[in-house]
């Protein structure tokens, strides 16, 4: 059985303004069975990474599907896709029957803009449902973020950071929805290149509380350290290790729920490193290394 989408009220509440302007096939959303749906044969895309694939897959078995895709109506109860194939395909892995999805009629293009453009300034829509209604303006409407700029009356940086929150991993944009974070707290974390952080940092937001400066500050630490890593001599660059190695990393990333890394220089020998994100999160490491001791 299909999980419900993750979206908020806001976005429904959107998409159904456009419903009682138009008769039939309004964007609202839909549930459609998985096996009504076909490719689009015009999909520029034709492969798609399997491991990431299956990561979204794992993510909607556990949260369900944040953004709907969209959908033409072909003939009787079929539908091609018009954007969203990753998320189809990742849906399928999962093993979904059905998924949140919008249908589109090839007249309703005026009508959505209007829609979309008149009802995104709604107090009622998180960050999320704002930015998924930027990006159903670029994709579907084929305006470009300048365009987009001039219809809402919103500078197009703003426009351009709405949009990378998308790129966050789901379980983030499932915080953001549910006002677990702030605002400022994912534009911090979207500046982080790595989901692992960013999912890392996100927790600690969670069990500790953290204000958005302090974010920030844990944000800097980890581009700083980042830096130092890129100048350091050749001869302290990472090598490839044995996979006992592999094995052995996992496991202490395991027992200090922090990520252990190795670094190798080329005469093989090396340190163990156990990152922390706060002074908090020092001690608990301290506490489990105490506990070892005695």
């Amino acid at each position: 059985m299909a999980k419900r989408n993750a979206l908020g009220r806001g976005l429904g509440a959107l998409i159904d303004d456009a419903d009682h302007q138009k008769e039939h096939h309004g964007p609202s959303i839909n549930e459609v069975p998985v096996e009504n749906i076909e490719a689009n044969p015009f999909q520029p895309r034709t492969k798609f990474d399997e491991s990431a694939l299956n990561e979204l897959a794992e993510s909607i078995r556990k949260i369900g599907i944040i953004q709907p895709i969209t959908l033409r109506k072909t003939d009787g109860d079929k539908y091609q896709i018009i954007a969203g194939e990753r998320r189809f395909r990742a849906s399928k892995i999962a093993g979904l029957k059905t998924v949140p999805a919008y249908i589109r009629v090839a007249e309703d293009d005026g009508m959505l803009e209007m829609a979309l453009v008149e009802n995104i300034q709604r107090e009622d829509l998180d960050a999320i449902e704002i930015a998924l209604s930027y990006q159903r303006l670029i994709e579907e409407c084929q305006l470009t973020q300048e365009t987009l700029s001039e219809r809402v009356g919103k500078k197009r940086s703003t426009i351009s950071n709405y949009l990378r929150l998308l790129k966050l991993p789901t379980l983030i944009q499932k915080g953001i929805i549910d006002k677990t974070i702030s605002m400022g707290h994912a534009r911090a974390l979207v500046n982080i290149p790595n989901p692992e952080d960013q999912l890392s940092i996100y927790e600690l937001i969670l069990t500790e509380d953290l204000s958005v400066r302090k974010v920030e500050d844990l944000v800097r630490n980890l581009e700083n350290g980042s830096e130092k890593q890129e100048e350091k001599p050749e001869q302290e660059v990472k090598e490839k290790y044995p996979a006992e190695y592999g094995e052995l990393k996992e496991h202490l990333s395991n027992f200090f729920r922090a990520k252990v890394d190795f670094s190798l220089n080329n005469k093989g020998k090396g340190k163990i490193v156990i990152p922390f994100g706060s002074t908090k999160d020092l001690e608990r490491i301290m506490g489990i290394l105490d506990k070892l001791n005695g």
